[in-house]
């Protein structure tokens, strides 16, 4: 029986609750956990988020998946940017902070006891998402596997310079455009000041050096948000680190949102399929 624990809230890191959900087979065997982090602009409901989860969880594994604390949804509306001020208080730190209070939550929870591996958690995640997890797992021993799918090798090389950062530093705000959505979105300033205080904690290149764990990364040959090539600088850093290009594929895989279909898109099916079979390896 496929079973759903919904609407968990947990404390964050800084002020906002973390909204949890996760998804397994009820049948007291103990199965692998993925943790899976959305990305920028993101929500753990995104598109083919719930229906991927639901996979997962028929192949045996629980699917946990959760709202970054200051992500821009609100614990009562999770699927919209209701609370844009949260949206432009967030940062890396904030976030890594959060993943490291989610993985205390799964290993506390009553109602996956019997139902876990706690020696098996794997980190996944989409984007940016997927970058988190692979700074986690330079900071918390509990990770097991991760798979990052478009997933940036660099955030700091992605900062504003010169003009741009002048003007963000002057007026204390900058705003990104969400197409989907038709908002402005703020950022802070306090994004970069972030940014640049802890970046030896957000350096990629160096967390990924120390790794000993396995590593999927799974990329889209076409992605015009993350290009390939950072993909590839990703691979070169780590012999544990296996790269699966998709031949055409965008950003989001052929994801969309919201979604409706039955099946997954083509490119989207290829990349369950391949995490599906590193999680079982």
């Amino acid at each position: 029986m496929i079973k759903k624990l919904d609407n968990i809230i947990i404390d964050g890191s800084s002020d906002n609750s973390i909204l949890i959900d996760a998804i397994f087979k009820a049948n007291k065997q103990v199965k692998q956990v993925v943790v899976f982090c959305h990305g920028f602009k993101g929500f753990k409901d995104w598109g083919p988020f719930n229906k991927i989860a639901t996979h997962f969880a028929e192949k045996d594994i629980v699917f946990v998946k959760f709202n970054f604390s200051y992500n821009g949804t609100t614990i009562n509306d999770p699927i919209n940017f209701g609370d844009l001020k949260s949206f432009g208080n967030n940062n890396f730190c904030k976030e890594l902070d959060d993943l490291s209070l989610v993985l205390d939550w799964i290993e506390n929870c009553k109602e996956l006891r019997g139902e876990i591996d706690a020696a098996k958690i794997s980190l996944f995640g989409h984007s940016r998402g997927g970058s988190i997890a692979m700074l986690k797992s330079a900071e918390d021993n509990r990770v097991r596997k991760i798979i990052s799918w478009a997933s940036p090798s660099n955030f700091l090389d992605r900062l504003p310079k010169k003009e741009k950062l002048a003007k963000w530093k002057k007026l204390g705000v900058a705003y990104i455009y969400n197409a989907r959505t038709k908002q402005n979105m703020p950022m802070y300033y306090q994004f970069y000041e972030n940014c640049i205080e802890f970046a030896s904690r957000l350096d990629i290149q160096n967390s990924l050096s120390i790794m000993s764990i396995p590593h999927l990364i799974v990329h889209g040959s076409e992605d015009p948000t993350v290009l390939l090539c950072e993909a590839e600088n990703i691979k070169s850093w780590n012999k544990n680190t296996q790269l699966h290009v998709i031949d055409g594929a965008n950003h989001v895989l052929g994801g969309f949102h919201p979604y409706s279909l039955d099946k997954f898109p083509k490119d989207l099916q290829e990349a369950i399929d391949i995490t599906i079979i590193f999680l079982k390896g």
